[in-house]
């Protein structure tokens, strides 16, 4: 997040105005209307290069639901970076496609698709998780700024700090009952020489 990228504001309306074809059902088997991969080749194509086929093959659906999920993020992140500053931010694309597969595979996982949309709070956690994974903040904003924010919005992050609250909790408990053991095992001891 070293360097600033676009207004956080202009990222917002646009997925929040996302047009219709970009929310349609992706193609799986004989079902759906949207080839995700033509999708992904097109913004590849507008931000410079075109894609190689073993690229292209993530994005083709594997099994319905999951895959479905994650298809349909893809199609709404490649929205997202068709704006016209990350267009001219020629990003690289092997940098593209990390984002569109390890990132979309990530968010997809903590919530549907639609919501990255329709929901406030889960459209600023897509704009600001895929500025941070290019290496950008919002403009305007200090990294700590947008590392602090994106922390208390991320679905994924919270999770993690459940997570880890749980395990210290659990370690705390373990600590907790070994010294009410060896107190008394000391009792235990004193009793005996007395």
């Amino acid at each position: 997040m070293d360097q600033s990228g676009p207004h956080l504001e202009i990222l917002l309306r646009r997925l929040a105005d996302i047009p219709s074809d970009f929310l349609g059902e992706p193609r799986i088997g004989q079902n759906g209307e949207v080839f995700v991969a033509a999708v992904v080749n097109d913004l590849l194509s507008r931000l410079g290069e075109r894609a190689p086929l073993t690229v292209l093959e993530r994005f083709q659906a594997k099994k319905g639901g999951a895959d479905r999920n994650r298809l349909m993020l893809t199609m709404i992140v490649v929205w997202l970076l068709a704006d016209d500053w990350f267009v001219a931010a020629r990003l690289p694309q092997a940098d593209c496609v990390r984002l569109l597969d390890e990132v979309v595979q990530e968010l997809a996982q903590a919530s549907t698709a639609k919501k990255y949309v329709d929901d406030s709070e889960r459209r600023e956690e897509l704009a600001r998780l895929v500025l941070a994974r290019l290496g950008y903040r919002p403009a305007g904003e200090t990294v700590t700024q947008a590392t602090d924010r994106l922390s208390a919005l991320s679905i994924n992050e919270r999770r993690r700090l459940l997570e880890a609250s749980r395990v210290a909790e659990a370690r705390a408990r373990a600590i907790r009952e070994e010294l009410v053991r060896k107190q008394a095992e000391a009792s235990a001891d004193k009793w005996t020489r007395e």
